[in-house]
């Protein structure tokens, strides 16, 4: 199988790290409730992660308050431990098969946990774009070792694929850079 270079595609897969970074900063929210939230936990189930939206109804009652609503009784046990161990600061109360989750008010820790979080998502987010720089510049020393492309033409795509990573970590960078300032606000 021949494999070609192709630098729009290498920026699409960036821009999917971007979209996924932002998705996930949706879900840290500042005081609200949100579904959101709660919506990256993921449940041991039937023997396999899945992902807390394909085993209940997530929704937001109030303006504080979180409902998980599980749709099979033997699973309950399993989306409260998942939501405990994320690491999120929730707490969710049992009530048969629905959880209820009080979104904490934002103090002065709880803020600096959620920064902890987003720098985490970021960096996840940056590692992504480096391992699509990484597969791009394997395509070209591939292509150069079969002579497909003389090393001038390899040069100059490498120079196109560290700049495509440069411009999607800075993206990534004021992504968080705007979080980090929205989370700290009081």
């Amino acid at each position: 199988m021949s494999q070609t270079f192709d630098i729009a595609d290498l920026k699409r897969r960036m821009q999917g790290a971007l979209a996924t970074l932002k998705h996930e900063f949706g879900g840290l929210r500042t005081g609200r409730a949100s579904a959101s939230l709660v919506e990256p936990v993921h449940v041991d189930a039937y023997g396999q992660s899945t992902p807390l939206n394909q085993v209940a109804t997530i929704s937001v009652p109030e303006a504080r308050l979180i409902s998980v609503q599980v749709w099979d009784k033997a699973l309950v046990g399993a989306v409260e431990r998942a939501i405990r161990d994320a690491n999120l600061g929730l707490s969710p109360n049992v009530e048969g098969q629905t959880l209820r989750i009080r979104t904490p008010e934002l103090n002065e820790q709880r803020r600096k946990e959620l920064v902890k979080v987003a720098h985490k998502y970021a960096e996840e987010a940056r590692v992504s774009v480096r391992h699509v720089r990484r597969d791009g510049i394997d395509i070209l020393k591939k292509l150069l070792k079969d002579h497909a492309i003389p090393e001038d033409d390899e040069k100059r795509h490498e120079a196109e694929v560290q700049k495509a990573t440069d411009e999607s970590v800075r993206e990534i960078d004021s992504a968080l850079a705007a979080k980090e300032k929205e989370i700290m606000q009081v």
